[in-house]
């Protein structure tokens, strides 16, 4: 993308070859991620993408393939668009992924943010700041919760029934040979217990995720707003007799372009960036940030990089700059998981893998930290 940051991001077209191309970048990535010592790759659900963003309709089906091409890395979903899968395919797919790559594949979960695929995949999603979102994403909210139920209960019990609002399994009066089918049994179910990773942003979703036991995922806060929600995750895990430690069981999504000076950072950080912001900003993405005085920004607000510089929401800058703002939130949080947006819009396949060594080599080193990466199940993959 060599005009990032300068063109009204829908204005923009991708023939399916370029799209091709990046499955190949894709690739490439994984296997730099799996050398340097990365845990987990998270890949993003989005469709019907022509201006060449998050171009994976299916996160399970790609990360397997990336599994094949890797030895050590897990592959994850950030996010899942549930309400846009039949829940019951979604645990199918996932379970035999999951048992394909010998329980390489973390489940990740979201409600969804964009109406075009919303709508054209027959569920609705907020698509702004008045009453008509607002009810939009509490019908969203209903099918999202009934969807986990739903698949916690298949892959928990050797024959399970659900009766919800928007879903019913088995539906009603289902003859089969004579009789009516009263129950079901989801072929495969997983092998171990697996962790459901979610995005809270919301106050209904910082109360939800905790008492459903997901570990929670949070991006583009501002410091005050991430420590209340930090705390109060820890807070309900406590009162529902669940406790966690310090900075377990929740994830820092942390956008980052790194140089060995703020100047060559900012030649392809800062029109990836803006790109970035342009492309989000009006579906509220950043609506955390914060005016010089404190108030509350617009929620459609567009941030320069300075702003996401200031308020170390995002970074693009020197080494020395990474480490200041990964340091802040280390300790502001006691952070254990941390989790790399790289890709910022304009970046190429090399200096992809070049920001990966860095962040791993140097900025990790300078922090007292390690790439550490958890033992893996001790589940044989199918080969």
């Amino acid at each position: 993308m060599d005009d990032a940051g300068q063109v009204e991001p829908t204005k923009r077209r991708y023939d399916n070859n370029a799209v091709i191309e990046c499955y190949k970048n894709l690739v490439a990535w994984a296997k730099t991620a799996d050398e340097v010592g990365i845990d987990t790759m998270w890949l993003t659900e989005h469709h019907f993408q022509y201006e060449g963003y998050e171009v994976l309709p299916n996160l399970i089906l790609f990360g397997q393939h990336l599994a094949g091409q890797t030895t050590n890395l897990r592959l994850g979903q950030m996010f899942n668009v549930v309400p846009q899968w039949h829940p019951l395919r979604l645990a199918e797919d996932f379970a035999i992924a999951d048992i394909v790559t010998g329980g390489r594949m973390e489940f990740g979960v979201g409600r969804g943010t964009v109406p075009r695929e919303a709508w054209s995949l027959g569920t609705v999603v907020a698509s702004g700041d008045n009453a008509m979102s607002a009810e939009h994403d509490r019908i969203n909210r209903e099918v999202f919760e009934e969807s986990i139920e739903v698949i916690k209960t298949a892959w928990t019990n050797e024959r399970f029934s659900y009766r919800g609002k928007h879903f019913v399994f088995p539906p009603d009066d289902i003859p089969d040979r004579g009789k009516y089918v009263d129950d079901l049994t989801l072929i495969p179910r997983p092998l171990r217990q697996i962790d459901v990773y979610q995005p809270v942003t919301s106050p209904e979703t910082v109360e939800y995720v905790p008492r459903e036991g997901h570990k929670a995922v949070y991006w583009l806060q501002n410091a005050d707003s991430q420590l209340q929600k930090w705390n109060r995750y820890a807070e309900i895990r406590e009162e529902i007799g669940q406790p966690v430690g310090p900075g377990e069981d929740r994830c820092l999504v942390m956008n980052i372009h790194v140089a060995k000076t703020r100047e060559k950072a900012m030649v392809k950080g800062k029109p990836g960036h803006d790109e970035f912001a342009n492309f989000l900003s009006p579906y509220g993405r950043f609506s955390s940030y914060r005016n010089p005085d404190g108030s509350k920004v617009a929620f459609n607000h567009c941030p320069t990089v300075e702003e996401s510089n200031d308020q170390k929401i995002q970074i693009v800058g020197s080494i020395d700059d990474a480490v200041d703002t990964l340091g802040f939130w280390r300790d502001l949080l006691d952070l254990k998981h941390i989790c790399f947006f790289f890709d910022f819009p304009g970046v190429s396949r090399e200096e992809m893998i070049e920001q990966m060594h860095l962040v791993t080599e140097e900025v990790f080193p300078r922090l007292g930290e390690k790439v550490e990466r958890r033992p893996l199940p001790n589940l044989e993959p199918l080969v």
